[in-house]
């Protein structure tokens, strides 16, 4: 194929990654057939809604359910759909649809395959302490981010990054990866490199929220600070909710900490020193400073609500809510 073939692609995504895609094959010499994606549930998803977004830029729109239906490969077929795009979107697609276009249909996954498979893979790489994380293209097929990868990129995660910044950082990558990968289908797709998973190293992660969402106090400072950080999406909603402790009566969620590496001796959820910069609350081996706390939907910096003596414990455990976007 030339290099500058015009492809028919089909684009099922969500989320800001897919956003960007579609922006970016709005600006492109490539044919968008389609998005499939999820319709503004109320007007409160605004414009900016990725359905909004390919109407305004005269794609035909269609619900992102659609690709669970064998149908929806008879219709690729007769669209000459060369590329099926998955970026971000969740429904599991139909082996039928998933070889339906030409050169196959590829999915971008915001952690390293295999080992970060399936969902809020972000979260848990923060969560298990990861330094290194990254994002990979991979050819699909009926299992569920099992296909060949076609490329890989990795980058280091700093100590006090959250789930948020791995998150622009993921798709910051991963758009870019999507267009060296229809730059090289579009040239020579026979060449695409297609390196089977191992799976021996897979690990699956489903709809679970870590310990039900509540915090440890008993927990080494350095696993409380990554529970924390592997829920922070501040100032947007978290797919995981926020992690709960509990003061007094209230329940109360923990938006911000960090590390402080000063060893503590006194009970953990111990509140002790408050300033300014927050409240020095007691780690399993250290003192964890608290900065941002939530209290009946309101924030509040950990000073407002927290004094010395005070003591956090465990909320009481309930099922925490999962992303609007876990649909399966």
């Amino acid at each position: 194929m030339p290099a500058d073939t015009v492809m028919n692609i089909v684009l099922a995504a969500q989320e800001m990654a897919g956003l960007q895609v579609l922006k970016q094959l709005a600006r492109s010499s490539h044919r968008v057939v389609a998005v499939l994606t999820e319709p503004p549930r109320s007007s409160q998803d605004g414009r900016a809604s990725l359905w909004n977004v390919a109407s305004d830029l005269g794609f035909k729109t269609w619900p992102a359910r659609m690709v669970k239906d064998p149908a929806l490969g008879e219709r690729l077929r007769s669209e000459q759909v060369d590329i099926l795009l998955n970026v971000h979107s969740l429904f599991i697609i139909h082996p039928k649809v998933l070889a339906a276009p030409r050169f196959g249909a590829y999915n971008l996954h915001p952690a390293l395959l295999p080992r970060y498979a399936g969902l809020n893979s972000v979260s848990w790489a923060i969560l298990h302490g990861e330094k290194e994380h990254g994002v990979t293209i991979h050819k699909m097929e009926p299992g569920i981010d099992t296909g060949a990868i076609v490329y890989q990129e990795h980058f280091p995660v700093g100590d006090e990054d959250t789930a948020l910044a791995l998150s622009f950082r993921c798709t910051q990558i991963g758009v870019a990866l999507i267009f060296r990968l229809l730059d090289a289908v579009s040239a020579t797709p026979d060449a695409l490199p297609l390196i089977p998973q191992e799976l021996s190293r897979r690990e699956y992660f489903g709809k679970e929220v870590p310990n039900g969402g509540d915090v440890c106090w008993k927990d080494s400072a350095e696993r409380i600070v990554n529970f924390v950080r592997a829920f922070d999406y501040f100032p947007f909603r978290s797919p995981w909710g926020e992690p709960r402790t509990k003061l007094r009566s209230d329940e109360i969620n923990v938006i911000k900490a960090s590390r402080t590496g000063r060893a503590s001796r006194a009970e953990p959820g111990t509140v002790d020193l408050v300033s300014e910069s927050g409240a020095l609350v007691a780690g399993g081996d250290q003192w964890v400073l608290v900065k941002k706390l939530k209290l009946a939907d309101k924030y509040f910096a950990a000073a407002d609500l927290l004094k010395p003596g005070d003591r956090l414990e465990a909320s009481a455990q309930r099922p925490m809510g999962v992303s609007n976007y876990a649909q399966f």
